[in-house]
């Protein structure tokens, strides 16, 4: 493939519409009993209606449409209060019943838009068309015998929603961010856990080009099953210039479907426009309608969390976080919510981001555990920041004493094990000012030094007074006592 150069590059913009496919994290599947817990031993999650058996009829899980609706609401959709579902046809091995019980024409959410943040700065609203209700195919798998491929039929039926974005997006940043977003919403809502390695988000990339300026859209490809934001990315990159170079040199992008191959960073057809299935869409005949009510929507609306664009921006203009502060705790939808109930007990606002995104994160990191998993509670961390802002005890004896203190014995609050460590400052100038005089009498060369104008040595006279006193001491008022004394020499 041609490499473009720049001024080639810059006469065109991408034009990129994605279909998020989100499954939801019910106990059973959308239209039976069956389990949809992840994991098990293949077929084994499986009945008569989800094999598709003859005589066997669906019946809808109530629990799938409160998500799907709570989806909708939370991305600033239109609830359709009238729905249907449909038949979209097609055979395939991972497909028992030879077709996928959907929603055509009567999707539940209409419009709507996911907001992302780009580099920049800048915000921007990215439309959704349409969010629908369908139950998931079996996963066919290419890699478990030498000659044939295996068929594991537990995802069979598995409910999902599918997030139709407008084609709103110009870049591959964009892409990746309304992705990112979406996952977030949809773990904050705790109705899907937005792992794409195990296939619970999935993705499909609409990629067109067009001269910058244009009205009109160019032929389409759609890359199917992108399995990681970064993969998106990457497809969508390729296929710019992809396309790009085929149209400089006089071609015609024809509508395909692709393949993207993760290791080589390339696109390959799948199948052709020609050869597109037609799906034969009708009306399912063994659902009713579902209609669906304004107190029914009313309800779901009581129930849902705060956001997390909404926490980004109360983190900035309430309790002045930066931009970074508030994208690092809003990532993770567990995280957020500890520094929710941390904040209830500490108006230190910035010493909570930074014990939260520091000395808590690196515990668990070190340690492989969640927040949700952190045995030590917002009001006991609360506590430990109380002690410092009293000037009870100094920044480097919590986090390398206390804190780890902490962990080991939960049940005991910060000022407890305190005292129990012998750490609290002590509040007698005649023990600071003999550690004063210790450490000067025990450099006499550096005071002279100081004396020069080599302000540098207060350093060393500062670690010597720390690990003389054990940390018990207050830094600040301890330097300027330092001083002081060094200057009266």
């Amino acid at each position: 493939m041609t490499v473009l150069t720049n001024g080639v590059s810059d006469k065109y913009e991408v034009v990129i519409g994605l279909e998020v496919h989100a499954q939801l994290s019910t106990l059973s599947k959308a239209f039976s009993a069956d389990s949809a817990a992840f994991g098990a031993e293949p077929n084994h999650h499986v009945s008569a209606i989800s094999l598709g058996h003859p005589g066997t009829l669906p019946f809808l899980n109530k629990r799938a449409v409160e998500y799907a609706v709570k989806m909708g609401l939370a991305c600033n959709c239109t609830i359709n209060l009238n729905n249907s579902f449909a038949r979209k046809n097609y055979f395939y091995a991972d497909l028992p019943k030879g077709y996928q019980i959907t929603q055509d024409q009567a999707p539940v959410c209409l419009g709507g838009y996911v907001p992302v943040r780009l580099i920049d700065g800048t915000q921007k609203d990215i439309a959704i068309h349409h969010i629908h209700m369908e139950e998931d195919a079996g996963k066919s798998m290419h890699d478990q015998h030498h000659a044939d491929s295996l068929i594991d039929l537990n995802r069979a039926g598995v409910p999902l929603v599918e997030i139709v974005s407008q084609p709103d997006m110009r870049s591959a940043e964009e892409a990746g961010q309304f992705l990112t977003e979406t996952r977030k919403i949809l773990r904050y809502l705790d109705i899907c856990d937005g792992n794409m390695e195990e296939g619970s988000m999935r993705c499909d990339a609409n990629i067109s080009v067009r001269l910058k300026g244009a009205t009109e859209y160019g032929n389409r490809c759609e890359v199917k099953n992108l399995n990681s934001i970064r993969n998106v990315q990457r497809a969508i990159e390729h296929e710019f210039a992809r396309q790009v170079d085929i149209i400089e040199n006089g071609g015609h992008i024809d509508q395909n479907t692709l393949n993207f191959n993760a290791d080589t960073g390339e696109t390959s057809v799948l199948r052709s426009k020609e050869m597109a299935n037609d799906y034969r869409y009708f009306p399912e005949p063994d659902l009713p309608p579902l209609m669906l009510t304004e107190q029914y929507l009313e309800n779901i609306r009581k129930t849902l969390p705060v956001l997390p664009n909404q926490l980004y921006y109360k983190y900035i203009e309430e309790l002045g976080l930066s931009a970074y502060d508030a994208s690092v705790i809003t990532a993770d939808r567990d995280l957020a919510f500890y520094f929710e109930e941390l904040i209830k007990y500490t108006g230190n606002y910035k010493a909570a981001a930074n014990w939260l995104m520091g000395a808590v994160k690196s515990y668990l990191n070190d340690h492989d555990v969640t927040i949700s998993n952190f045995v030590v509670t917002p009001q006991h961390l609360a506590g430990l920041i109380k002690l410092v802002d009293a000037g009870v005890i100094n920044n480097s004896v919590a986090s390398q004493k206390i804190f780890p203190a902490m962990v080991k014995e939960p049940g005991k609050n910060a000022e407890e094990l305190a005292k129990e460590l012998n750490l609290l400052i002590s509040s007698d100038n005649d023990d600071v000012s003999r550690f004063i005089r210790d450490a000067i009498a025990k450099y006499p060369d550096k005071v002279i030094e100081y004396q020069k104008g080599k302000k540098g040595v207060l350093g060393l006279f500062m670690g010597e007074i720390m690990k003389s006193s054990k940390g018990k001491i207050d830094p600040q008022k301890t330097n300027q006592l330092l001083i002081k004394e060094l200057e009266s020499k």
